[in-house]
């Protein structure tokens, strides 16, 4: 399906590439993976029951496993070799998550799998490369219309939504084609060092008009979660606080 590539960097340790792009690295894997799941995870009252689309990694995966309410986890992954490779060549991404009985995992195309999916969900996640080649089909508004299906009434959708410096479009593009599906519409940021171009954006939906749970809430639930090295209740209010530049991308 892809075009992988696993080399060593001398600063950022372990890197791994698809398509040429590179997707994650051993040392700031943390600063994403936390940021794309417990933002999430922490504003929805009770995640039992959880999705993710892409993610063969593992990163998202263990840190969703981190929260005790989550009873069963949908995992669709396009490509059994991702998974493999990475926990091969990555094993402190997976940290023998894959392994957990809680996992159902899918190999499908993320698209298709919503297409035909009768399940709900109370946060799902997609993890998905850039909208190019195959990740192409997960910021078309078909599925985000599929998301908006699967997710229950109060249910969270957390997409990954590039660095709005360098792929404002995709800030838009995202913003308009949720406006017929969700009444709650945002974004996060979060500075990733290995990407080029500033802090990255994460979509942040949901059919229901969601409130920031307030610091106290948040601090009680990140304290039930342990080996942290990014996520904080601080850094989670923070996160939706975002520039000018990136408010004036979202326009219907």
């Amino acid at each position: 399906h892809q075009h992988l590539i696993i080399f060593d960097n001398p600063r950022f340790g372990r890197v791994m590439a698809l398509d040429g792009v590179i997707q994650t690295t051993e040392a700031d894997e943390f600063v994403y993976h936390e940021m794309m799941v417990h933002v999430p995870m922490n504003t929805h009252a009770l995640p039992k029951r959880v999705l993710i689309i892409g993610g063969g990694d593992g990163g998202i995966l263990r840190e969703v496993l981190k929260h005790s309410a989550v009873e069963s986890v949908t995992q669709v992954e396009i490509d059994r070799a991702v998974v493999d490779m990475c926990v091969e060549f990555f094993p402190n991404h997976s940290q023998g998550a894959f392994d957990d009985p809680r996992l159902n995992l899918v190999i499908d195309d993320g698209a298709a799998f919503i297409a035909s999916n009768t399940a709900t969900y109370d946060v799902i996640i997609t993890d998905s490369t850039d909208p190019i080649g195959p990740g192409e089909v997960l910021f078309e508004s078909t599925f985000y219309q599929g998301c908006a299906n699967a997710l229950t009434a109060d249910g969270i959708l957390v997409t990954q939504n590039g660095v709005p410096y360098m792929q404002g479009d995709e800030v838009t593009n995202t913003y308009r084609r949720w406006r017929s599906y969700f009444a709650t519409r945002s974004f996060y940021l979060t500075p990733v060092p290995t990407y080029a171009g500033g802090a990255m954006a994460m979509g942040f939906a949901s059919k229901s008009n969601i409130n920031s749970p307030d610091h106290a809430t948040l601090l009680h639930r990140t304290e039930q979660l342990n080996a942290l090295k990014y996520y904080t209740p601080e850094v989670h209010l923070g996160a939706f606080g975002l520039p000018k530049y990136v408010q004036d991308l979202m326009i219907d």
